[in-house]
């Protein structure tokens, strides 16, 4: 498949923004079938079309708490400093938080949960500095990310964020309480009828303190009632809130039937137009960025996200991942769904984030990992070689990776001639024919005892097998004696 970027200087002839702008569904984005596009849309995919996500960066609406003025745009909630922070072993001081913020707003996050701030006073204070800091600088674009802070349906809670996050231009409150039979039952031991008043009053307690940008999370939504969900989302939407997220808390959801969980609240909640629906999902069952994907293309247009999917359990739905598949593929089935993400910083954020946490990547995670870009099978060497886009859908530049080898070329057992031989190229050889054959040989051999070959092997082989002597005598054997008792003697 060719890949989804192209040059910068591109000039688009007339013809292909008329490939572009076919692709973009016209009775809106939320006619898409997220996993089975229909046969007319996917005939207009054209083998052009493919090649590019978008001709032009399109710009961020100005931020509204309850609106989106375009309906193609998809918030990034960021969650790094919060749920992140509750991977076990994963704590971060102050100083770690206010850095990792200011990545995020570098990255261009829409909002970042820095914290819950009646956890303990250190989060509190890092939460005040981080929405002091990072919540009043605009970035070049003018873009000033809103600072949230996470609140049970408490006043103590509500009170302890509302306190940490008032500093910054763009404050959010974001309580949350459960709406699932367990949860209530096991958990709260409540009813729902006090869980709803319980809700109502604390939304409405959070915008009399002075927010007027108040998110409200039903927990376990993915295990909940449906009617019992309408009927919470009506109230809380009545008493004030602007954002409704609604969390597949456990990752019990598969992505079809949480596309239609999202899809039924915006059918069946009255007022439901007047604020945004939002989605967090968690990673138990491995489903989280496709279950946020489906959630957004059914008119979630929030995604609470974080970097390197880290988070509870198994994890969260993985910014780089979420953000990345939509700038591929938003434009072309998606239907036209886009972010403010700035990628060119993942890898950044990615760093720095594994390294402050000691949450450390895997080699085969996807966008970031140390193998995404790598390439060892000898086939898809000779691909990369010839043409990138045969084996690599992204151009790791365009998430900030910068590799010395810009095939991606990984020599190992499995690679094969042309691979060899381009590497023994960069390294000054040029050996072809025989000798070609001579060295791969031993490569082959050297390969099979080794995980990774090395500059330094190939240096050796091209000595061994090409710039060796002729051979003028050859010695059979050799036998020494040595020692300080006796005669030393030598045969051969």
């Amino acid at each position: 498949m060719a890949s989804f970027f192209i040059n910068p200087n591109f000039s688009a002839t007339p013809a292909a923004a008329t490939t572009i702008s076919s692709l973009k569904p016209k009775h809106g984005p939320h006619s898409l079938s997220f996993f089975n596009p229909s046969p007319h849309h996917t005939q207009k995919t054209s083998s052009f079309a493919t090649i590019i996500c978008s001709l032009v960066r399109r710009p961020r609406p100005e931020y509204i708490p309850n609106r989106i003025s375009d309906p193609t745009y998809v918030r990034v909630f960021d969650t790094t400093l919060r749920d992140g922070e509750q991977s076990p072993g994963a704590t971060m001081g102050v100083k770690e938080k206010l850095d990792i913020a200011r990545q995020l707003a570098k990255l261009g996050v829409d909002i970042i949960e820095a914290g819950f701030p009646a956890s303990s006073n250190q989060d509190r204070e890092a939460v005040k500095v981080i929405a002091k800091e990072v919540g009043n600088t605009a970035d070049e674009d003018g873009h000033v990310p809103v600072i949230c802070g996470l609140s049970r349906c408490n006043k103590n809670d509500i009170d302890a964020a509302w306190d940490a996050v008032k500093y910054a231009r763009k404050p959010r409150i974001h309580t949350f309480i459960a709406t699932s039979e367990i949860h209530m039952k096991y958990k709260l031991r409540m009813t729902k009828e006090e869980v709803v008043e319980k809700a109502r009053s604390m939304v409405r307690y959070a915008r009399s303190l002075g927010c007027n940008d108040v998110e409200f999370s039903p927990e376990d939504a993915g295990r909940s009632d449906r009617e019992f969900l309408y009927q919470i989302l009506d109230e809380v939407i009545k008493a004030g809130a602007t954002t409704l997220n609604i969390p597949d808390t456990v990752g019990y959801n598969v992505p079809t039937e949480f596309g239609k969980l999202i899809a039924d609240i915006k059918a069946n909640t009255p007022g439901i137009d007047n604020v945004i629906i939002s989605t967090h999902c968690q990673n138990d069952l491995g489903l989280s960025t496709a279950n946020t994907l489906a959630g957004a293309c059914a008119g979630a247009r929030q995604v609470e996200v974080t970097i390197n999917g880290i988070g509870e359990r198994a994890g969260n739905a993985s910014l780089e991942e979420v953000v990345m598949t939509l700038k591929c593929r938003g434009e072309q089935i998606l239907g036209g769904l886009y972010t403010g993400i700035n990628t060119q910083y993942i890898v950044m954020a990615s760093k720095m984030v594994a390294e402050y946490t000691g949450m450390y990547v895997q080699p085969h995670k996807a966008i970031v990992g140390a193998n995404a870009f790598a390439h060892e099978s000898g086939i898809h060497q000779d691909g990369m070689l010839k043409n990138k886009s045969t084996y690599e859908i992204i151009e790791p530049e365009d998430i900030g990776l910068v590799r010395t080898n810009k095939a991606g070329i990984v020599l190992g057992k499995t690679s094969g001639r042309h691979a060899l031989k381009e590497e023994l190229k960069k390294l000054g050889y040029i050996v072809e024919g025989k000798e070609l054959d001579d060295v791969f040989r031993r490569f082959k051999a050297v390969a099979e005892q080794k995980k990774e070959i090395t500059d330094a092997d190939l240096v050796a082989l091209v000595s061994d097998e090409i710039f060796k002597a002729d051979v003028v005598w050859k010695l059979g054997a050799v036998q020494v004696t040595c020692g300080t008792l006796g005669l030393s003697t030598c045969n051969y």
